[in-house]
Protein backbone atom coordinates (compact mmCIF):
# COMPACT_ATOMS: atom_id res chain seq x y z
CA UNK A 1 0.00 0.00 0.00
CA UNK A 2 1.13 3.48 -0.79
CA UNK A 3 -0.23 6.85 0.20
CA UNK A 4 -2.20 8.45 -2.62
CA UNK A 5 0.09 10.86 -4.43
CA UNK A 6 3.25 8.98 -3.38
CA UNK A 7 6.27 10.88 -4.79
CA UNK A 8 8.84 8.07 -4.95
CA UNK A 9 10.63 6.74 -8.02
CA UNK A 10 8.11 5.39 -10.52
CA UNK A 11 8.58 3.19 -13.58
CA UNK A 12 5.81 3.43 -16.14
CA UNK A 13 5.14 0.62 -18.60
CA UNK A 14 2.44 -0.42 -20.99
CA UNK A 15 1.37 -4.02 -20.41
CA UNK A 16 -1.44 -5.62 -22.45
CA UNK A 17 -3.34 -6.99 -19.41
CA UNK A 18 -3.00 -3.78 -17.38
CA UNK A 19 -5.75 -1.20 -17.68
CA UNK A 20 -3.99 2.11 -18.29
CA UNK A 21 -0.32 2.65 -17.59
CA UNK A 22 1.32 0.21 -15.18
CA UNK A 23 3.15 2.33 -12.59
CA UNK A 24 5.47 0.42 -10.27
CA UNK A 25 7.32 1.95 -7.33
CA UNK A 26 9.67 -0.85 -6.26
CA UNK A 27 11.28 -4.09 -7.42
CA UNK A 28 8.53 -6.30 -5.97
CA UNK A 29 5.76 -4.45 -7.81
CA UNK A 30 7.77 -4.47 -11.04
CA UNK A 31 8.42 -8.22 -10.87
CA UNK A 32 4.86 -9.07 -9.83
CA UNK A 33 3.41 -7.06 -12.74
CA UNK A 34 5.45 -9.32 -15.05
CA UNK A 35 4.12 -12.41 -13.25
CA UNK A 36 0.53 -11.21 -13.64
CA UNK A 37 1.13 -10.44 -17.30
CA UNK A 38 2.32 -13.99 -17.99
CA UNK A 39 -0.30 -15.74 -15.78
CA UNK A 40 -2.95 -17.35 -18.00
CA UNK A 41 -5.53 -17.30 -15.17
CA UNK A 42 -5.45 -13.47 -15.02
CA UNK A 43 -7.72 -11.66 -17.47
CA UNK A 44 -6.74 -8.09 -16.53
CA UNK A 45 -5.30 -6.09 -13.66
CA UNK A 46 -5.03 -2.54 -12.37
CA UNK A 47 -2.18 -0.96 -10.39
CA UNK A 48 -2.39 1.45 -7.46
CA UNK A 49 -6.16 1.38 -6.98
CA UNK A 50 -7.49 3.97 -4.51
CA UNK A 51 -9.23 2.66 -1.39
CA UNK A 52 -12.19 4.99 -0.92
CA UNK A 53 -13.58 5.96 2.47
CA UNK A 54 -10.73 4.95 4.78
CA UNK A 55 -10.50 6.74 8.11
CA UNK A 56 -6.69 6.24 7.99
CA UNK A 57 -6.33 8.52 4.96
CA UNK A 58 -6.05 8.03 1.22
CA UNK A 59 -4.12 4.90 0.30
CA UNK A 60 -3.83 2.69 -2.76
CA UNK A 61 -3.76 -1.07 -3.21
CA UNK A 62 -0.88 -2.39 -5.32
CA UNK A 63 -2.76 -4.78 -7.64
CA UNK A 64 -6.43 -5.53 -8.25
CA UNK A 65 -6.84 -8.43 -10.69
CA UNK A 66 -9.77 -10.03 -12.43
CA UNK A 67 -9.28 -13.71 -13.08
CA UNK A 68 -10.60 -15.48 -16.17
CA UNK A 69 -13.21 -17.09 -13.87
CA UNK A 70 -14.46 -13.59 -12.93
CA UNK A 71 -13.05 -13.79 -9.39
CA UNK A 72 -11.46 -10.68 -7.89
CA UNK A 73 -7.88 -11.04 -6.57
CA UNK A 74 -5.98 -8.35 -4.66
CA UNK A 75 -2.25 -8.34 -3.86
CA UNK A 76 -0.21 -5.99 -1.70
CA UNK A 77 3.57 -5.90 -2.26
CA UNK A 78 5.72 -5.52 0.88
CA UNK A 79 9.39 -5.99 1.63
CA UNK A 80 9.93 -8.56 4.40
CA UNK A 81 11.86 -6.08 6.55
CA UNK A 82 8.70 -3.93 6.85
CA UNK A 83 6.36 -6.74 7.93
CA UNK A 84 7.19 -6.12 11.61
CA UNK A 85 6.53 -2.36 11.46
CA UNK A 86 3.30 -1.43 13.29
CA UNK A 87 2.09 1.01 10.60
CA UNK A 88 2.68 -1.57 7.85
CA UNK A 89 0.71 -4.18 9.79
CA UNK A 90 -2.11 -1.69 10.42
CA UNK A 91 -2.34 -0.70 6.74
CA UNK A 92 -2.25 -4.32 5.57
CA UNK A 93 -5.11 -5.14 7.99
CA UNK A 94 -7.10 -2.17 6.66
CA UNK A 95 -6.54 -3.33 3.08
CA UNK A 96 -7.45 -6.93 3.92
CA UNK A 97 -10.70 -5.90 5.63
CA UNK A 98 -11.58 -3.49 2.80
CA UNK A 99 -11.17 -6.11 0.08
CA UNK A 100 -12.61 -9.09 1.98
CA UNK A 101 -15.85 -7.08 2.43
CA UNK A 102 -15.94 -6.85 -1.37
CA UNK A 103 -15.44 -10.59 -1.83
CA UNK A 104 -11.85 -10.47 -3.09
CA UNK A 105 -9.13 -13.10 -2.69
CA UNK A 106 -6.59 -10.98 -0.77
CA UNK A 107 -2.88 -11.70 -0.29
CA UNK A 108 0.62 -10.35 0.24
CA UNK A 109 3.60 -10.56 -2.11
CA UNK A 110 7.04 -10.29 -0.47
CA UNK A 111 10.64 -10.40 -1.57
CA UNK A 112 12.60 -13.66 -1.22
CA UNK A 113 14.24 -14.65 2.04
CA UNK A 114 17.98 -14.11 2.11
Amino acid sequence: MKKKGYKGRCEKRSLPKCQGVCKTYDAIQYAYADILQSDSTIQEFRCNVILNGLSEGEYTTDFVCIKVSGELMVKECVFRKYLTKPMTVKLLDVSREYWLKRGADWGIVTDAEK
